[in-house]
């Protein structure tokens, strides 16, 4: 072999573990930060958005990277972890469910694409200038959590005809919680009953909550939308039934672990969009651009078994309704 060749033959071999590691540089990266768990990652929400981003081309683990950061309830974390990918200018930062993650992305970054997926009108929230052109770097989903807390109690009433001492359960720190007790509280005098606002943003709040309900004996509890009350789901729901409290919530992942009823938003739908916009904006697109997508799908879940723990008769008609009734 002539010299230049051996030497040229060299120089192609060492530029192999090169060429690799650019290519790995070149994968974009997602930051998806939610309250939940680590092991919501195997949820059949992620799997739904797993399912949008592959509708526009992209696998995670093959030609994009989602670097998923569980909150576990803990918010105090959320300066650092946004800061944390910004510093690392990540391709687009999604807060799938909880608005109060939107809003923290949405102060720390004015560039980096956003793709939330929020309870509140966005342009009151600030995250968007409008809903058709948002003009920013943010989109999504609104979920109505206003309409369907309205449409949830009326369901629990139905529910539960006799009950006039109404519990809800919100968390302090999220600001939706504050926006909609009002409207809560207005819609619930509508229907005869009177409301007791408990707060908890901790483990032991929760618990210190269910003490205090175990000593005034509500007849029903309203848990808020909240990603935190759904990542301690076993355990509100545990409660719930040693206190022998009926309880209706916003999603179905409490009813599937043993809670009485749930009305709300289709969490997977929402999750398989905000997948679809995160794809397209890796594609392109700009989220200035993509007009925020109103939710369309909502799911009415009742456990009957549940229902006859606590001795309650479900109404024909809400069986008829229903989405899905869990024996």
């Amino acid at each position: 072999m002539r010299r230049r060749e051996f030497i040229a033959g060299l120089a192609s071999v060492g530029a192999w573990p090169l060429a690799a590691r650019a290519q790995q540089v070149t994968v974009p990266v997602i930051g998806l930060v939610a309250g939940g768990r680590a092991a919501d990652t195997s949820s059949d929400s992620m799997a739904a958005f797993r399912k949008g981003l592959g509708e526009t081309g992209y696998a995670e683990g093959q030609n994009v990277k989602v670097e998923y950061h569980w909150l576990e309830g803990q918010f105090d974390r959320v300066p650092a972890v946004m800061a944390d990918l910004v510093r690392r200018r990540v391709a687009v930062i999604v807060t799938p469910a909880t608005t109060l993650l939107a809003i923290a992305a949405k102060a720390a970054t004015a560039t980096i694409p956003i793709v939330f997926g929020v309870n509140e009108d966005p342009v009151k929230l600030g995250l968007v200038a409008s809903l058709a052109r948002p003009g920013g770097n943010a989109t999504g989903i609104n979920s109505f959590s206003q309409e369907t807390n309205a449409k949830r109690l009326e369901l629990l009433h139905e529910l539960l005809p006799k009950a006039v001492r109404l519990a809800v359960l919100g968390n302090p720190a999220n600001m939706a919680t504050k926006l909609y007790k009002p409207e809560l509280e207005k819609a619930g005098r509508v229907i005869g009953l009177q409301i007791h606002a408990l707060d908890a943003s901790t483990i032991d709040e929760i618990e210190a909550a269910f003490a205090g309900l175990a000593r005034d004996r509500p007849d029903a509890l309203f848990v808020m939308p909240e990603s935190f009350f759904v990542s301690r789901r076993v355990q509100i729901t545990t409660l719930a039934a040693r206190e022998r409290i009926p309880a209706a919530y916003a999603g179905r992942d409490n009813v599937e672990v043993g809670g009485l009823m749930s009305y709300g938003t289709d969490l997977a739908d929402t999750l398989h969009q905000v997948g679809v916009y995160t794809g397209n904006i890796l594609k392109g697109a700009k989220p200035a651009d993509l007009p925020v997508v109103q939710a369309t799908k909502f799911e009415f879940v009742i456990n009957r078994q549940t229902a006859r723990a606590l001795g309650i008769e479900v109404p024909e008609t809400l069986l008829a309704t229903a989405d899905e009734v869990i024996e």
